[in-house]
């Protein structure tokens, strides 16, 4: 059997579609942050705040009490392979939880699979193996998609029937109308605004959505096999672009200012969410047509992303099965994944215009278009053959369906600039006095016994520049001897990506000058709070590396060519909360 010939947006597509959102009287009582923020106690939090905290669809487990086979908060289950779902509910989480005191990492879990507070203790098969880990390298169809008749755990299928459950009650109603959502996240020196749609699927080689970070085959597996069972999109990705002031963002800030939202909420971290859908047919294709020749950076959500990818390969596989008549294949007939090459550049804000079509394809029947509708209706189509015709000839079109596509913000930096904060490290088995007695044969080390003094020096230094911390004192590392950074830092890479701090981090500081790798075995993650990172390093007698964010122009211009940052460069926010607007495939 041939592969299915996956449809291609011809430009940045944002669709509208029926949004799916909770009919109760507070709309953020049924609200949570993203998945991998979630600890074990922000779960019961969540739970306790409403019955029907979204919570209960995006990280499923039993209630207390229920004595079912799914997992309570925080239990690990027998592992499985990447080909199925990871067991634990942190062998899928994207980030480590951003509070103050992050908890020592567990093999195997997620990307980093550090938590807040105290570290649980590994129980056996807490989670795929260290090899099975490994970063995919931006390639996300490296992970087998599960097999239609695999087993799935009992947590996803809850996930589906209290989907549907509270679809059927009334707990959870579509919108009658598709539409495209404003969304604004408004506080205390806080505003951002963005448009929630249905974004086209494209291949980070066409340049047109640009992924910064590498992902991880255990979150892919785990957001897979939610996706695939619950067939929605429960939150989210949060995506980025240059859109220099234009239609889309001028009529997001109109439709902000003039009309009523359909949704306000307030969260317990003090921002307001309100919702406003644009549903006016001229107003979509206006949006669209500002968007199409643009460039849109992941800055949350790679994994989520990547999944989206795996799920519209592995449902057009599964498409592809049966034959016109829509018998299924004989069995051992599987489906192989398609090929895929490199494709021409495409040019504008970082890249360029020419948008590559990896695999010929009946550009009438499949191919998106600026606005977001299929040039051909696909329900006019049954198994990739178009109305009318029924033969070989066919069988291996594929149908653009609501998998072509993936729910994301996308939000205009040129109007509502990113919080783009640093990621801290702190190194537990490397006492402060000997990591900067090391440094000093390498860089120009400044001594304060005044952690303050320290952290006002790191902000005006040159970069790069580290500030090292622990129990007595802080060092700053400024001025590296430029003999020994070129020969640390890989030929292979481009400049920019060179001089990125965490590229130095990781090439130079951790292995020349420590003699260790900055990863997950050896060092703890710390989100934002550098001051916490100074206190986790002075209890465990070890060093806190901390360092100034990257600027989000840095981040863009290594993703546009095509390469990706070291691990846990980034945080960007404010992140879109989940639970404000759903998406599912069959009303989608």
């Amino acid at each position: 059997m041939g592969t299915p010939e996956l449809p291609v947006p011809d430009g940045l597509v944002l669709r509208p579609f029926r949004g799916v959102r909770f009919a109760v009287e507070d709309p953020a009582k049924v609200t949570s942050p993203p998945y991998d923020l979630i600890s074990d106690a922000d779960v019961e939090a969540l739970l306790s705040s409403h019955p029907n905290n979204v919570v209960r669809l995006i990280l499923p487990c039993s209630p207390a009490g229920d004595s079912s086979s799914a997992p309570v908060p925080g239990q690990d289950t027998e592992p499985r392979p990447v080909a199925g779902a990871p067991s634990s509910p942190e062998a899928g989480r994207e980030n480590s939880h951003p509070g103050t005191g992050p908890a020592s990492p567990r093999p195997g879990t997620g990307p980093e699979g550090s938590r807040t507070g105290t570290a649980p203790e590994k129980r056996p098969g807490a989670g795929p193996s260290p090899q099975a880990q490994a970063p995919l390298g931006g390639q996300p169809d490296t992970v087998t998609p599960l097999p239609a008749q695999a087993p799935l755990e009992s947590r996803y299928i809850e996930a589906r029937d209290t989907l549907k459950a509270w679809l059927d009650s009334g707990v959870l109603v579509a919108d009658d109308v598709p539409a495209l959502y404003v969304y604004e996240q408004s506080g205390a020196g806080v505003l951002q605004r963005g448009l929630i749609g249905d974004v086209g699927l494209t291949d980070p080689e066409q340049r047109i959505i640009l992924p910064h970070e590498d992902v991880m085959p255990g979150p892919v597996a785990d957001r897979l096999a939610l996706m695939s069972t619950t067939q929605a999109n429960l939150e989210p990705i949060f995506l980025l672009y240059d859109g220099a002031n234009g239609t889309a963002t001028r009529l997001v800030d109109a439709v902000a200012s003039d009309r009523q939202p359909q949704v306000s909420a307030r969260t317990e971290d003090g921002l307001t969410h309100r919702l406003w859908a644009i549903t006016d047919p001229e107003e979509i294709a206006a949006i669209n047509a500002d968007l199409h020749d643009r460039q849109a950076l992941i800055a949350d959500g790679h994994h989520r992303y990547a999944t989206y990818r795996v799920l519209q390969r592995q449902e057009h596989e599964s498409h592809l099965q049966a034959d016109p008549a829509g018998e299924p294949a004989p069995d051992g007939d599987e489906p192989t994944p398609p090929p895929t090459g490199p494709a021409p550049e495409r040019t504008g804000p970082a890249a360029g215009p020419i948008r590559p079509v990896p695999e010929p394809i009946d550009q009438a029947s499949q191919r998106v278009d600026s606005a977001g509708a299929r040039r051909h209706d696909p329900s006019a189509q049954v198994d990739g053959a178009p109305a009318g015709e029924d033969g070989p000839a066919d069988a291996g079109r594929s149908t653009a369906g609501p998998w072509d596509f993936g729910l994301a913000l996308l939000v205009d930096t040129s109007a509502y600039p990113p919080d783009l904060q640093a990621i801290h490290r702190v190194i537990p088995g490397l006492p402060l006095d000997e990591a900067a007695a090391r440094a000093k044969g390498s860089w120009r080390v400044h001594d304060y016994d005044d952690l303050a003094l320290g952290l006002a020096a790191l902000e005006t230094a040159a970069e790069p520049a580290f500030l090292l911390a622990g129990e007595s004192g802080a060092h700053l590392l400024t001025d590296p001897d430029p003999v020994q950074l070129a020969h640390a830092m890989p030929p292979d890479r481009s400049g920019r990506w060179n001089s990125l701090n965490t590229s130095v981090l990781s090439e130079f500081v951790m292995p020349k000058v420590w003699g260790m790798r900055d990863d997950e075995r050896t060092v703890r993650i710390v989100h934002h709070d550098a001051r916490a990172a100074a206190r986790l390093a002075a209890r465990s007698g070890g060093t806190a590396v901390i360092l100034n964010p990257l600027k989000a122009e840095e981040v863009l211009a290594v993703a546009a060519g095509g390469e990706r940052v070291p691990r846990k460069s980034t945080s960007f926010g404010p992140k879109p909360r989940t639970g404000l607007v759903l998406r599912t495939f069959a009303i989608d």
